[in-house]
């Protein structure tokens, strides 16, 4: 799930301490590391990647720098190159109704399992994304997720539409994940989780970034150039 890095509507939360061009900078270099990680999983594991991406004017930015990945549009259009015709809802503008969509569609076309994961974590390790599909592959296993340290999920993945998984929580709150649990116990769906990681939506969670890179540069490489090109130091982000 991704959107188009353009200043003033990138990363928004992170500003102050960054400036608009320098977040949506920043979410450029988180695109580039999220897409090298999927390629990562991909490859052990025969999965198909997507982007599945908004605004609907993105298409060609994101076939530039992901000529590898099938695309899908969020909120409209289909599959590239895909036999089913339907169409996603135009109308659908908040997460739940474009997870809904994103994943639905993507089951539509025959793959039998389907992970989404968010663009604002990019040190997550390959191996939580074939974990999710090897959990999927428990037939006592309806749908995974992976939770993130700020109460949401990093990741979701499931074997049939997920409906009111996603369409019947608030999305972007503390409870995401405990509320879409809540919502699998009523519709007896057998989950299971993935270890935490952590996106980064705020100063505190960008500071995190910055000291784990400075340790383990190789997890994010784009993220860690930033971080030594443009914010060399902790006093740079003006907490």
């Amino acid at each position: 799930m991704a959107k188009q890095p353009v200043a003033g509507r990138a990363k928004t939360r992170l500003v102050p301490p960054l400036t608009d061009e320098s977040a949506a900078a920043l979410y450029r270099c988180f695109l580039e590391d999220v897409l090298a990680t999927v390629r990562a999983a991909a490859r052990p594991a025969a999965f198909t990647p997507f982007v599945a991406y908004t605004p609907a004017a993105a298409r060609d930015y994101f076939s530039s720098i992901a000529p590898d990945f099938q695309l899908i549009p969020q909120q409209s259009g289909q599959i590239e190159n895909a036999t089913d015709s339907s169409p996603l809802n135009p109308a659908s503008s908040q997460l739940g109704d474009r997870l809904q969509n994103v994943l639905s569609t993507a089951l539509r076309q025959g793959h039998r399992q389907v992970a989404a994961i968010n663009s604002d974590s990019p040190t997550l390790p390959s191996e939580l994304l074939r974990a999710a599909f090897h959990r999927l592959d428990d037939p006592h296993v309806d749908a995974v997720f992976g939770p993130c340290a700020d109460g949401g999920y990093y990741l979701i993945g499931v074997k049939k539409a997920p409906e009111r998984l996603v369409t019947a929580v608030e999305m972007s709150t503390p409870t995401v994940l405990q509320d879409t649990l809540a919502v699998a116990e009523e519709e007896t769906l057998r989950v299971e989780l993935l270890p935490e990681w952590y996106d980064v939506d705020s100063a505190d969670d960008l500071e995190r970034l910055r000291i784990e890179l400075a340790a383990h540069p190789e997890r994010a490489p784009a993220s860690n150039r930033f971080f030594n090109k443009t914010w060399p130091s902790k006093s740079s982000f003006r907490l």
